[in-house]
């Protein structure tokens, strides 16, 4: 390597540590606080350390009418049904932040709680795919849950149950779930053997399942529609097994039988982009026959960065990447954290992404993770945050149930039709603060409306914090 070139990576590993150490918000009590959302979204008989005062013990009888234990899990957002997908999505991304991002948890202190939430989701997942060739895939009725403006404690709504099988196959949510099962049997193989190997196993045959039995399942339409087929999904899942257990059974499915492209896009639905960057990392790591994907991981940063001539992620004039409307924040923290990870993998294999005639460093691919983690902490042109009790003005209205009616009795009975017109067409705040909720976020003219009725701005989502853990921790250890 000439002179030049080796100065030019000590200035961009000394710029990265810039950019981490120009910190403007205190990181550590963000990573806090979105670990603390996560377990105010739970279900089932809470722990009892729980941190939300606000929560209780709800949905106890879940999966009865099928004669299966299916209480536990999380709530996906800010109604009281449990939907199978994206929570899978949420253990996957938040067991990757704890595998890569190890160190920093620790370091924060917040290994255990990360931990804590990931078996959370696991224990549900290993109940909930019981025998082979069957997972149950959703718990409670959306159309009567959206007609009554109610905490989970209280509800009364149906707990219907949804499953897939070899008869009624669901790719996509098999695939994830195996993918959210295997990445978790990872961070507890240091832990708990015995757990960890339960974990693997149950992936082993839900990827099996999920490849076998091919078909989308849209049961869970209209909320969690998968629009981009299932392909996605069985390369994340092939990628997370092939990383846990190295069999040649995955790899041999990941070269010769996966559908890979560039996209723009990391999302609970679409994971080309987070399968490419993991494999990314093994190619650096001696896996070279993976070097198409490394291609295809640079090629995602190219189309995100605005700079980059192969730029196609809209942009608002505040430097916010918005992809929707609705929960668009999804998008922010799963851009910030694929960009989180992949700057370290530049940075420790002496790397630049070339888009073009531009080529970027891991100090700007790092600086475009933090502007967008910084801009839902309030660096916005509204300079408000984004992130319930945190910050400047953070918002008081999240749209959510349990946030938004007041703690009552276990067997008070309340008025469906009455409870909207109580505690959602209000403009009072919300009486429990949702801790570290990071909401659905502005929109593409960076407007945010604080308002429980505006769902698109105000609605929180598992996925939207599970995601944002692993970048907060990095930038937490340089406060």
């Amino acid at each position: 390597m000439s002179e030049s070139g080796r100065l030019i990576i000590i200035l961009g590993l000394f710029a990265s540590f810039l950019v981490c150490v120009n910190a403007q918000f205190n990181y550590k009590e963000a990573l806090t606080k979105s670990i603390i959302f996560l377990e105010a979204q739970r279900s089932g008989k809470l722990p009892p350390r729980h941190r939300p005062p606000w929560r209780g013990d709800s949905a106890l009888q879940d999966g009865k009418t099928v004669g299966v234990d299916l209480v536990g899990g999380y709530y996906d957002a800010g109604d009281n049904v449990k939907y199978g997908f994206p929570m899978a999505f949420t253990v996957t991304t938040l067991a990757w932040a704890a595998y890569f991002y190890k160190a920093e948890l620790t370091s924060a202190g917040e290994m255990k709680n990360v931990l804590d939430g990931i078996k959370w989701g696991t224990d549900y997942f290993l109940k909930a795919s019981v025998g082979s060739n069957r997972l149950f895939v959703q718990v409670g009725d959306p159309v009567s849950d959206h007609e009554c403006w109610m905490r989970p404690e209280n509800m009364k709504s149906s707990r219907k149950v949804l499953e897939i099988n070899q008869n009624q196959p669901g790719t996509e949510i098999a695939a994830e779930t195996a993918a959210a099962l295997a990445a978790s049997s990872i961070v507890f193989r240091e832990v708990d053997k015995a757990y960890s190997r339960n974990l693997l196993n149950a992936a082993k045959k839900l990827f099996q399942f999920a490849n076998e039995h091919r078909g989308t399942f849209d049961g869970e339409c209209p909320f969690y529609c998968s629009y981009s087929g299932y392909h996605d999904e069985l390369l994340w899942g092939a990628t997370w097994l092939y990383i846990a257990t190295k069999r040649p059974m995955y790899l041999k499915y990941i070269q010769e039988e996966s559908t890979t492209v560039v996209v723009s896009e990391f999302s609970w639905d679409l994971k080309f982009a987070g399968a490419q960057v993991l494999l990314s990392q093994l190619y650096w790591e001696g896996k070279k026959e993976f070097q198409t994907f490394q291609k295809q991981a640079d090629g995602y940063i190219c189309s995100v960065l605005p700079e980059s001539p192969y730029h196609q992620a809209f942009i608002t004039p505040g430097g916010l990447i918005h992809l929707r409307d609705g929960a668009n924040a999804q998008y922010v923290t799963s851009t910030a954290f694929l960009f989180s990870v992949y700057s370290d993998l530049l940075a420790r294999n002496r790397w630049q992404v070339t888009c073009g005639d531009k080529r970027f460093t891991s100090v700007q691919v790092m600086a475009f993770a933090k502007k967008q983690m910084d801009y839902l902490l309030g660096n916005n042109p509204v300079q408000r945050s984004i992130m319930v009790g945190f910050g400047r003005n953070p918002p008081l209205q999240a749209h959510h149930r349990g946030a938004s009616v007041p703690v009552m009795g276990p067997t008070e009975d309340v008025n469906c039709g009455m409870s909207f017109v109580y505690w959602y067409n209000t403009n009072k705040p919300n009486p429990n603060e949702l801790t570290g909720a990071i909401l659905g976020g502005p929109d593409k003219e960076d407007k945010f409306i604080d308002s429980r009725v505006n769902s698109s701005y105000t609605e929180p989502c598992t996925y939207i914090n599970s995601v944002a853990i692993g970048v907060l921790a990095k930038l937490a250890i340089h406060n």
